[in-house]
């Protein structure tokens, strides 16, 4: 076989370490009388037995020598086993809410548990402190629990096969490339929309199921059987146009060719057409950009579009800059400001 030909036939198997983990708890009651055993002096927890080997907490009252007001705390691996690797988190148990708390832990990488070189030991000679620790919730009543998260390596790791995922790439959605196209391209359509002389032919079907309104007129009970074209009163054709843009493709036009007040008004007038066929994600993200373009001169007259179209975030925050960085007076001396009283005087 040449070196540049592989085999087209390719098997999989994975590695995976095995483990076994429990969490021991040491309860200690009676706290204040096991002080004074003296250094060096330790009780042990009840062996548990996790991934074949026991386990138990050693606890000194007194801590070891050379410790001088501090409790020593270690997880101890029995018998006279093999070495064994684990992960370990000695913990305090805070006695008001439950609720335990790492003191000495080793969990980035794994310690080696080994009885025939002494080194069947891992904690700390300093565990905690015996002043802190008597004034804290993890002493209350006398009584004192450790805990002890732990996580053996078993020395077998578990080899099996493993299917091979193939990973096609997904293609990003284009279903509203798809219904931009059908609205452009007016196939099939079924009624046409005049807008001050500007026809928007468009499909019954598309426009019921988006807006409530629109399938209350095409397929409601007063609805005319016999007409194919509806008049738009109150509704300038680029905002018409707008409103089916997004009712096919869930999304606003761009407004790149507009300077900032032409595409403000743009988006005041979108609003309009989406409450008025309740279209409310097209609302919502139209109350969302003039949020964000709010100034002394316009903030009335936003404060008043949101009185009359219910637009409860867009009224928040006109009452927000109003009343922000002393604006105050400038937005009363504003034509604007003139405008709304007057409107809300009528």
């Amino acid at each position: 076989m040449e070196a540049s030909q592989r085999p087209t036939k390719r098997m999989e198997s994975r590695c995976t370490p095995a483990t076994a983990r429990a969490t021991l708890a040491f309860e200690i009651t009676r706290y204040s009388l096991h002080k004074g055993m003296g250094k060096e002096k330790f009780i042990q927890s009840t062996p548990v037995s996790v991934g074949g080997h026991e386990w138990c907490i050693r606890y000194y009252p007194d801590g070891q020598k050379n410790v001088e007001d501090h409790i020593s705390v270690f997880l101890e691996l029995l018998g006279n086993g093999p070495k064994v690797r684990a992960f370990f988190d000695l913990r305090l148990v805070n006695q008001e809410n439950g609720l335990s708390s790492t003191v000495k832990s080793c969990l980035e990488s794994p310690v080696e548990f080994d009885t025939l070189t002494k080194r069947c030991l891992w904690g700390h000679s300093n565990f905690k402190r015996m002043s802190e620790l008597e004034q804290s919730a993890y002493l209350q009543g006398d009584r004192l629990v450790i805990e002890c998260d732990l996580t053996v390596i078993k020395e077998e790791p578990i080899v099996a096969e493993t299917p091979i995922a193939v990973e096609l790439p997904m293609p990003s959605s284009d279903l509203s490339d798809n219904f931009g196209k059908l609205l452009e391209t007016a196939e099939e359509a079924d009624v046409t929309f005049d807008v001050q002389g500007k026809l928007f032919p468009a499909h019954r079907i598309v426009l019921a199921t988006r807006s409530p309104v629109f399938k209350a007129e095409l397929y409601g009970p007063m609805r005319d059987q016999r007409t194919q074209n509806v008049i738009v009163q109150d509704m300038q054709p680029a905002v018409f146009r707008a409103l089916l843009r997004f009712i096919y493709t869930d999304s606003l036009p761009s407004m790149d060719d507009l300077d900032g007040d032409e595409s403000k008004e743009m988006v005041k007038h979108l609003l309009v057409a989406a409450d008025r066929y309740a279209m409310e994600r097209m609302k919502t993200e139209c109350e969302s950009i003039l949020c964000t373009s709010l100034d002394v001169e316009t903030v009335a007259t936003m404060l008043a579009l949101a009185d009359q179209h219910h637009c409860s975030k867009l009224k928040e925050a006109c009452v927000e800059f109003i009343m922000s960085s002393n604006r105050m007076d400038d937005v009363l001396a504003s034509q604007g400001w003139l405008n709304y009283h007057v409107a809300i005087t009528i």
